[in-house]
């Protein structure tokens, strides 16, 4: 199917001061229900590790089933734009294995590749693209280096580091990413990257100046709460999907004990 959205569409959306929402999904149906809601643009997310897969982190999910999700994402959503998202490991061993591994997503139905980081990462942004790979990048808290940050910490608060996230961001612009996702940063600094870039930011966690926001779709719907305990303090739930879920759950069990359900309704003759 024709894709409606379009990376020239998110650069007329930052030319034009329109903001756009991004989420995330991993599934037909929530592609589908996205799609319903008009959401632009879908990023088939590696927090697929710990939203759906039950890992710890991010760091285990690997290509094989980035793909397998990137495929039924693909399926449910025709018209938005779809990101999928590098895992750990796809691209850390250089050019060749990151070129193999982005044209797979594209191949799984994905419009474009999102890889995390800045300084040796910004050559790979630039090969990708000469290829013909749109690329979003990612600058930040970047989850997939935990391990070095100790921990889920935000970053740019030094003079140094904002200095070093705002001359990747300039850097990756002028590799060829279409975007770059701004994740756990001062609100000034997201600000002021922001305002040095032609194309989209995309915030998480890095305050409102930003040209279009993200979340993981569990955390807006109230699903996290029930699955990993509790928000990141960036995030917002929008509805109590959860709490739903489990009521309706607890009422079907309630009725099967009761011997209310079936009835005669819900029976064939």
């Amino acid at each position: 199917m024709t894709v409606t959205v379009t990376i020239r569409d998110l650069a007329a959306a930052k030319r034009e001061g329109r903001r756009f929402a991004m989420l995330t999904a991993y599934d037909w149906p929530t592609a589908r229900l996205l799609t319903e809601a008009a959401i632009p643009v879908i990023l088939v997310g590696d927090s697929l590790g710990d939203n759906v897969l039950g890992y710890a982190n991010t760091l285990p999910v690997t290509m094989e089933e980035m793909l397998h999700h990137a495929r039924a994402v693909a399926r449910g959503a025709p018209s938005a734009l779809l990101v999928g998202d590098m895992p750990f490991g796809s691209y850390q061993a250089g050019c060749e294995s990151a070129v193999v591994a982005a044209t797979d997503f594209l191949k799984a139905g994905m419009h474009a590749i999102k890889l995390e980081g800045g300084g040796w990462v910004v050559d790979l942004v630039a090969r990708i693209t000469q290829r013909g790979i749109p690329v979003m990048g990612h600058l930040g808290l970047t989850p997939q280096s935990v391990n070095a940050f100790g921990g889920m910490r935000v970053q740019g608060r030094s003079d140094d580091a904002r200095e070093r996230i705002l001359a990747d961001a300039v850097a990756l612009e002028r590799a060829g990413a279409f975007a770059v996702v701004l994740e756990g940063m001062p609100r000034d600094l997201a600000g002021q990257v922001t305002a040095s870039l032609a194309i989209p930011t995309i915030g998480i966690g890095a305050g409102p100046d930003c040209d279009a926001q993200v979340l993981v779709t569990y955390d807006i719907i109230g699903i996290t709460q029930h699955t990993r305990g509790s928000l990141p303090k960036f995030a917002r739930v929008f509805a109590e999907v959860g709490d739903q879920v489990v009521g309706a759950v607890q009422s079907f069990a309630a009725a099967v004990g009761e011997g209310t359900f079936p009835d005669d309704a819900h029976s064939f003759h």
